[in-house]
């Protein structure tokens, strides 16, 4: 038996599991992580640049500057799944239009601010019940790509 090494231990072989029949239970879950939340149905729109005046210094506020915002909505219905009518949907261009005509025009001179006001005219004009806005200033300081803020505002259904 030259060239054959031993095994310091006998092979052990593994257990047989059974399955045991499934008990039906008629307990409700202990607590309410186990229960699935409601599908919720949004919209986005991605990488939306404008142009505005904000800033915290007054030279800032004197010069437009390219802003870079991401939405993301809650849907108020989901009837334009079923109906596919365009009466049932949220109107994205109509949602586009209404952000850059907020950014053309607005009094705010932190992002913080800018988000905020974003997010209830969103919520409100539009019937959201959830929005979650991003927004960013491009190349503001040094060796920094983007700075901006990230919030979210409403009941995600």
């Amino acid at each position: 038996m030259r060239g054959r090494r031993r095994r310091p231990f006998p092979r052990m072989t593994r257990p047989v599991v059974r399955a045991r029949a499934e008990q039906p239970t008629s307990r409700a879950p202990k607590s309410s992580k186990n229960r699935r939340a409601p599908p919720v149905n949004t919209i986005f729109v991605q990488e939306l640049r404008v142009e505005t005046r904000i800033g915290v210094y007054a030279w800032e506020r004197h010069l437009c500057q390219p802003l870079v915002i991401d939405l993301e909505l809650a849907l108020p219905s989901a009837k334009a799944f079923a109906s596919d009518d365009f009466a049932d949907a949220l109107d994205y261009a109509a949602v586009v239009k209404r952000v850059q005509a907020f950014a053309a025009d607005h009094p705010h001179k932190l992002l913080e601010r800018f988000a905020e006001a974003l997010a209830d005219v969103l919520r409100a004009e539009f019937g959201s019940p959830w929005v979650r806005v991003r927004v960013a200033k491009l190349a503001p300081v040094a060796g920094a790509k983007r700075l901006g803020v990230v919030i979210e505002r409403g009941d995600r259904r």
